[in-house]
């Protein structure tokens, strides 16, 4: 099986990012979540990992309202995720699915149906603020049935 890729061409058309067309086969296909608290980076780490794969010209801003996945109107006005959204790039001869997930608890469910396909997860924390509650509840979530968890 044959997995074709293309970055959404509305994007491109705002000058966002080139049209990228790459095929991989199935079996070097890797699904990827970034998951957090609320406002620790996950979008803004998703916009890196995007512009570092050449997938992106530049990268989008929550604050600018011009990220990848941050698609829906209501989430580019409040600046943060409510709905997961998945892109993919390239990286070294294999497909990443990468799924940027909520990490307000209101929209806990959203982060249960992403992780059911992950491969593996990247869970950012605040520098800052440190962990969280939702650190927690997200890093609970984050095992696939029967996976492992590093802490």
């Amino acid at each position: 099986m044959v997995v074709r890729l293309v970055l959404p061409a509305t994007l491109c058309r705002r000058g966002v990012c080139r049209l990228s067309t790459r095929l991989f086969g199935s079996g070097n296909t890797r699904n990827v979540g970034i998951i957090a608290h609320i406002d620790a980076g996950k979008t803004t780490t998703t916009e890196r990992m995007l512009l570092l794969a050449g997938a992106v010209h530049a990268a989008g801003e929550v604050d600018s309202g011009d990220t990848v996945t941050d698609f829906l109107e209501q989430e580019r006005e409040r600046g943060i995720t409510i709905q997961s959204a998945a892109t993919s790039f390239g990286w070294r001869g294999a497909a990443v699915s990468l799924i940027d997930t909520p990490g307000h608890i209101d929209f806990t469910v959203e982060v249960e149906r992403a992780v059911r396909v992950l491969d593996g997860a990247v869970l950012i924390v605040d520098a800052v603020a440190g962990a969280q509650a939702q650190t927690e509840t997200v890093w609970r979530q984050a095992p696939p049935p029967g996976g492992a968890a590093v802490a």
